[in-house]
């Protein structure tokens, strides 16, 4: 019998184990989100080794190829057209939403979507636990946009002690974690720098300490050999120490400067990104930061290599100066389409897809 004073201690009771997870290393974690030997939930950029990546991005340009035909393009119409997908984006988003919309269409997923939390139950105090242990009685996969640390996490956590667990994949939670976007930057490293990303010079551009796609990409990088990273940044927009020392443990060459010029001269991939002021403490925070030094201009243009490429995540501001998108070194719009592809691939991956996709003749 349920008493008056029960349900706070059930409460406590689910906060504390809920609390003990989450703060368990995160090597301890991981095997929790694999199934039958392959990614389930896909939370973390820690989460994809070399030979994981490398068939990622070998099964995107093989999807991409055989869409060319109808046939391809039905075939894998045909493959998910029994599941549905939620895309819950608490954050404005256009293209990691209309990526991931698009990766499902592709594979025949049928989409729901919020993205206003106002037009959820949220507004009437529903928890975050409620809300997605309602989602695995409607779709099959939920793929989750949150502006807080751990909030991801926790809905994987939840759905996975329920009698119908469902994938979770993140889409950027807080200013932690984007590992989808870290993946699509690696096809896009791959694709276009010449012999790929090994033994390259990468330089990422802006506010580091608060951009959780450079924090994610910085994580994959562990995987390449030879690779240098130059964190290029005012003082206040650093690099946090935590990547500073996870690169350090994984012996990944890294310095840091304030001279963005000097550091394009030397580099394979400049990869741009813009001030994240939606995580500012105070109003105007990032305003009293002078930002101008960390635009890319014609003159950074004229230093970077022949082979040089470069890369943002998008949307810009003023860091990248419109005319610089006619070079064909400006891969930043092949980059985005890139996030379609390989967001497919992982979809197909998580359903366990690779091999009969692979075995589909281009």
């Amino acid at each position: 019998m349920t008493t008056a004073g029960s349900e706070p201690t059930l409460k406590s009771r689910r906060e504390r184990r809920w609390r003990e997870f989450y703060e368990r290393p995160l090597d301890g974690k991981l095997p929790i989100f694999f199934r039958d030997g392959r990614l389930y939930d896909c939370l973390y950029a820690q989460q994809f080794n070399r030979e994981t990546l490398d068939r990622l991005c070998a099964l995107a340009d093989h999807m991409r190829t055989i869409t060319k035909e109808k046939g391809g393009d039905d075939f894998l119409q045909s493959l998910l057209s029994h599941k549905r997908a939620m895309l819950y984006f608490s954050q404005p988003s256009t293209r990691t939403f209309l990526s991931f919309a698009s990766a499902c269409h592709i594979l025949g997923i049928r989409v729901l979507e919020i993205r206003d939390l106002k037009t959820s139950s949220v507004v009437k105090g529903e928890s975050l636990d409620d809300t997605i242990r309602t989602f695995s009685s409607y779709v099959d996969l939920v793929i989750m946009r949150h502006h807080e640390a751990g909030v991801v996490e926790r809905a994987s956590w939840g759905l996975n002690g329920t009698p119908r667990p469902l994938p979770v994949i993140n889409a950027g939670s807080g200013a932690d974690q984007h590992p989808t976007q870290a993946l699509l930057d690696i096809y896009t490293l791959n694709r276009y720098l010449p012999g790929g990303l090994d033994g390259k010079r990468v330089v990422m551009v802006g506010d580091l300490k608060r951009g959780r796609t450079v924090r994610s990409l910085s994580y994959l990088m562990k995987n390449y050999s030879g690779v240098h990273l130059s964190f290029v940044a005012p003082k206040a927009f650093r690099m946090q120490p935590d990547i500073l020392d996870f690169l350090d443990r994984h012996a990944i060459a890294h310095d840091e400067t304030e001279d963005l010029l000097a550091a394009v001269e030397k580099a394979d991939a400049v990869y741009m990104t813009r001030i994240q002021d939606e995580y500012d403490q105070t109003a105007g925070e990032s305003k009293r930061i002078d930002y101008s030094p960390y635009h890319f201009t014609e003159k950074h243009l004229e230093k970077l290599p022949k082979k040089g490429i470069i890369l943002h995540p998008l949307p810009r501001r003023e860091e990248i100066a419109p005319e610089i998108d006619e070079d064909p070194r400006a891969v930043y719009w092949r980059q985005e389409r890139n996030g379609m592809w390989i967001r497919a691939a992982l979809i197909a991956t998580v359903f366990g897809l690779e091999d009969q996709i692979l075995s589909r003749s281009a």
